[in-house]
C-alpha cells in the first residue's frame, strides 16, 4: 500500500462536508503491520507523509515514541501498534506517519502504511461484540468491507487521554437552576460518556444516555410514544438533548435531524459535542439544525454552552 497524496485527502475532506444528514463518512484505512484493517475519519486527520526524524524524550507514556516539530508547532507521536498492544505487530516504528487533530489537540500516529480513503454509512458501522473488542478495548466499532474484510475503528479519544491523563474536574459555574432538569445524551465513547456525567453531576442535573445514535433515537422514539399517550410534552421529560458527530449505526447529524423533523421534540434544544472541532462540522451541524456545537472537551465551556439553554 502506498502512503495517500496529501491533494487526495483534501478532495475527500471536500466531500465529506457533502454527507451532512446522510448517515455516511470517510474512513482512511491504514494498516499496523499486521493482517488487521484500521479506520480513522478523514476529517481528524490533517495529513498523511512518510516518518519523520523523531526526538526521543524523556518520561513518556508507553507507546509514545517522541515529539517531532511541525510547521513550528511541537506535536507527541504515538506508534499505535505499541499504544493499543497488537500483538505480531512487527518490531520499530511505522513506516507512515497520519498527523491527526481532535478534540483541540494535534498528534501524530505512526502506522505501517495507508490504504485508501473509503465511503461508508454509519448504519453499517457496528459497536464491537465483546470478543472483538480487543486491544484492551480500544476499538470503539467496527464496520466491512465489500470483500469481507472488517475494519476496527480505535477510540482515539481513549487515546489521547490515556497519552494526556486525565485532568482533574475544575469547578464549574454556578448551575442556579431552581426546577428538575433532565438531559438526554448520546456518544459512543465511553470515556466521553465519562466526562458528560461528571460535568452534569457536578451540574445537579438528571440525564438519560445511549451508546449510539440508533439507540438515541429507538430511546426518544420511546419517550415520545409514551409522552403522546399521557398527553404530556416531551419537553417535560427532557429539556435538552446533546448528541456526539460521530456514532455508530447512526450519526449525530441524521440523529439531529429525526429529532428536528418530529413536532413531538419541539422546543427541546439539540447541541452537538463532537472531537471534530472544524468550520466544516460546525457547518454541517447547522446544515441539520443543531442549536449550538462544542468541541470536545472542556468542562466548563460545555457546562457554560448547556446552563444557557437549561436556564431559559
Amino acid at each position: 500500500m502506498n502512503p495517500l497524496e496529501p491533494a487526495k485527502l483534501l478532495e475527500a475532506v471536500d466531500a465529506r462536508t457533502k454527507l451532512a444528514g446522510s448517515n455516511k463518512m470517510e474512513l482512511l484505512l491504514f494498516s499496523l503491520g499486521t493482517h488487521e484493517t484500521f479506520g480513522i475519519n478523514v476529517f481528524k486527520v490533517r495529513e498523511v507523509s512518510p516518518t519523520p526524524p523523531i526526538t526521543m524524550t524523556p518520561n513518556m507514556p508507553a507507546g509514545v515514541e517522541g515529539v517531532i516539530s511541525l510547521r513550528g508547532s511541537i506535536i507527541p507521536v504515538i506508534s499505535l501498534a505499541s499504544f493499543i498492544k497488537l500483538e505480531g505487530a512487527p518490531a520499530g516504528i511505522g513506516q507512515t506517519l497520519i498527523v491527526t487533530e481532535f478534540s483541540r489537540h494535534t498528534q501524530g500516529f505512526l502506522v505501517q502504511d495507508v490504504d485508501r480513503i473509503i465511503r461508508v454509512d454509519w448504519d453499517k458501522v457496528k459497536p464491537p461484540e465483546n470478543n472483538l473488542a480487543g486491544q484492551d478495548g480500544m476499538i470503539t466499532a467496527i464496520t466491512e468491507l465489500d470483500d469481507g474484510r472488517l475494519v476496527s475503528i480505535l477510540d482515539v479519544e481513549r487515546v489521547l487521554v490515556e497519552v494526556l491523563g486525565e485532568k482533574a474536574m475544575p469547578p464549574l459555574p454556578s448551575a442556579d437552576i431552581t426546577r428538575e432538569i433532565t438531559v438526554f445524551f448520546a456518544d459512543d465513547s465511553a470515556v466521553a460518556r465519562k466526562e458528560i456525567m461528571s460535568v452534569l453531576d457536578q451540574l445537579g442535573v438528571k440525564y438519560i444516555q445511549a451508546s449510539d445514535g440508533r439507540e438515541a433515537w429507538e430511546k426518544l422514539l420511546n419517550m415520545a410514544e409514551r409522552s403522546s399517550s399521557e398527553r404530556n410534552p416531551v419537553k417535560n421529560s427532557i429539556q435538552l438533548i446533546l448528541v456526539d458527530a460521530e456514532m455508530p449505526e447512526m450519526d449525530g447529524y441524521v440523529l439531529t435531524k429525526n429529532i428536528k423533523s418530529d413536532k413531538r421534540f419541539s422546543g427541546i434544544p439539540v447541541i452537538m459535542h463532537s472531537s471534530l472541532s472544524s468550520e466544516a462540522n460546525r457547518t454541517m451541524g447547522q446544515k441539520v439544525g443543531v442549536d449550538a456545537y462544542v468541541a470536545k472537551f472542556d468542562p466548563t465551556v460545555l457546562a457554560e454552552t448547556l446552563l444557557a439553554f437549561l436556564k431559559r
